[in-house]
């Protein structure tokens, strides 16, 4: 099963359509199955190479690593 959801690109047509004016935009046309997400331009790319490791920068807040999950 793949468990990441990649975007459509503008699923509610090009900017000022009338198309779906009046209906909120959906994010999936499928019901969402368990661990299915959106892929984040704010994360790592492949969260298992950095699990359990803290981030290094100064003022960095802590990562929310779930510590009984040992998979992306």
């Amino acid at each position: 099963m793949r468990n990441y959801i990649t975007p459509e690109i503008t699923p509610e047509g090009p900017y000022g359509a009338p198309r779906g004016k009046d209906t909120p935009v959906e994010n999936k046309t499928t019901p969402w199955k368990k661990g299915q997400r959106y892929y984040s331009a704010f994360n790592y790319e492949n969260k298992d190479l950095h699990q359990e490791l803290q981030r290094q920068d100064p003022g960095a807040h802590p990562t929310h690593d779930d510590p009984d999950a040992n998979e992306q």
